[in-house]
């Protein structure tokens, strides 16, 4: 079945166990390298080394953000013209879309390797923890032209209806990853510049990989002479942003609480909130995974005006994020030292206490999260990009850094609730957008496909 006979003709609920739950997979398996990443030099090179690696983080995920922008930006835009029957148009943006992200790819690792003793300089590390951080910071710089295609290629799989495949891929590169990482780290005792040489290694080979069915001509989308247009570059940027600005906006608050954790609570505090983003961002995946798994459907359905199957997309995709959110919740209050104890090595006791007592916290995010990240994606599928760049700013940057004063008589019990309330306070926010979702947009469109039909 190709992809549009799959998004056209599938119920909203089989459709959704087709694609969704193999999008979730897909992408918690596509972010176990930051994970691997976190337990390796953690458990191998210690405390220290675990705190450099959290302070360099945010930078790479900002490079790694930018390829996402435009993977997710294109191909919202993709779907909604394949729904409209437009293909050129849709291998268009796929083209112009691959070349814009090796560009960027080019000019970001160069301004991240050169930049990079001064923002560790800037953040306040000491001669040691910033040798680390930028060592680590560097590996990934150089080989950014040809890692940061891995965060769209496996988007435009999907698009295809090849859902299997962009699984596939994922777990082939989570266990290369994994294998590379023992490799250069117990084995040739590489050091933390050895684990970030195993990410990029096992990136660019997967990377490789999924390109190949397309170069060959295979699949729905082909690469085309690239045309390009203000207007098609405006388009995938507007796509894009909540989930870009997100991203950004989530790790611009990681380096401003890693600059007062240093403060407040030295390198240990640093650590502890290591483990809060790295356990937070797994299970943020698996929300993402969802949810973007499904968005080549809701796209393609919105731009053929099928508001039935859109809406029938969207409430199974809902409660299963409510269902992973609880879930992980569960987890996070039930297990917190059998989670914080993968991140550090046995002597760590002080550690393993404050992240246990820290991660029950934080596990009250996710009895809110799930709401405003669904209503968020919805809205970026339905090509409604301001009120979700309001949520996922709100969220990741706005919200969080005005709580900050607030909860600063609390020191770190501040830090670590901080994310909880935030979550809590956007949830409401999503809640009054998804209404006027349902009063405005759906109305509109519905009444346009009554009249296009009578034509």
């Amino acid at each position: 079945m190709n992809s549009s006979d799959l998004y056209a003709k599938e119920t909203p609920l089989k459709l959704f166990f087709m694609i969704a739950i193999p999008g979730a997979i897909s992408m918690i398996a596509s972010s176990l390298w930051g994970l691997f990443d976190g337990i390796f030099v953690g458990n191998l090179l210690g405390e220290t080394a675990f705190a450099a690696l959290n302070l360099a983080f945010p930078f790479v995920l900002i490079n790694f953000s930018l390829a996402d922008l435009i993977g997710v930006g294109s191909s919202v835009n993709i779907s909604i013209s394949l729904g409209k029957k437009e293909n050129e148009e849709a291998n268009n943006y796929f083209t112009c879309a691959c070349l814009m992200i090796f560009i960027i790819g080019v000019i970001t690792g160069a301004i991240l390797f050169f930049s990079a003793p001064l923002l560790m300089q800037l953040m306040g590390a000491d001669e040691e923890l910033g040798t680390m951080a930028v060592q680590y910071m560097r590996v990934y710089a150089i080989a950014s032209p040809f890692t940061t295609m891995i965060f769209a290629v496996d988007n435009f799989l999907r698009i295809c209806g090849k859902i299997k495949s962009s699984m596939a891929l994922n777990i082939v590169m989570s266990v290369l990853i994994l294998g590379l990482e023992y490799l250069c780290l117990s084995v040739l005792n590489m050091g933390i510049s050895g684990s970030a040489f195993a990410v990029s290694s096992g990136m660019f080979i997967c990377t490789i990989i999924a390109l190949y069915p397309f170069v060959r001509k295979k699949l729905t989308l082909q690469f085309r002479k690239p045309r390009f247009t203000l207007r098609l570059i405006r388009k995938i940027i507007s796509g894009g942003s909540p989930n870009f600005l997100s991203n950004i906006a989530g790790r611009l608050t990681s380096i401003l609480m890693n600059i007062v954790l240093l403060n407040i609570g030295g390198s240990i505090a640093v650590s502890v909130y290591g483990i809060l983003v790295y356990v937070g961002d797994t299970l943020q995946q698996l929300l993402y995974g969802t949810c973007d798994g499904m968005q080549p459907a809701i796209g393609y359905n919105w731009g053929a005006g099928n508001i039935g199957r859109v809406k029938g997309l969207i409430k199974y995709c809902v409660i299963a994020c409510a269902v992973i959110s609880i879930g992980g919740t569960v987890l996070m209050l039930v297990f917190p030292e059998m989670i914080a104890s993968m991140f550090m090595q046995e002597n760590e006791k002080e550690l393993l206490v404050m992240s246990a007592y820290a991660l029950q916290l934080y596990s009250l995010t996710y009895l809110t999260r799930w709401f405003g990240f669904a209503v968020q994606n919805f809205l970026v599928a339905l090509e409604i990009p301001l009120p979700a760049t309001i949520l996922s700013v709100s969220n990741a940057l706005i919200v969080p850094i005005a709580l900050l004063p607030i909860m600063w008589s609390l020191k770190l019990d501040g830090i670590w609730l901080n994310t909880p309330i935030t979550s809590a306070l956007v949830s409401v926010l999503a809640f009054i957008f998804f209404i006027r979702l349902r009063k405005h947009s759906f109305a509109a469109s519905k009444t346009k496909s009554e009249n296009n039909l009578q034509k």
